[in-house]
């Protein structure tokens, strides 16, 4: 777990491990949300980044008889 100090000027560092882990660029975007309590970042990705993220979910559910 990285700590880090909170400027005068409510600035972060985001320590170099988390950055390289996690694949953020300088001038990314990221997105901030406030969860239970919690601070949550989330790097914000090309859409075309995303593409075939889901590829391989079983998408095949039980009907009801009259939706067939």
């Amino acid at each position: 777990m990285e700590q880090v100090t909170v400027s005068p000027k409510y600035q972060i560092v985001i320590p170099k491990a988390i950055r390289e882990r996690i694949g953020i660029k300088p001038g990314q975007k990221i997105q901030v949300i406030s969860y239970m309590g919690r601070i949550e970042m989330i790097p914000v990705r090309p859409i075309k980044a995303s593409r075939g993220f889901l590829r391989g979910l079983d998408t095949s559910i039980e009907r009801e008889p009259d939706r067939e």
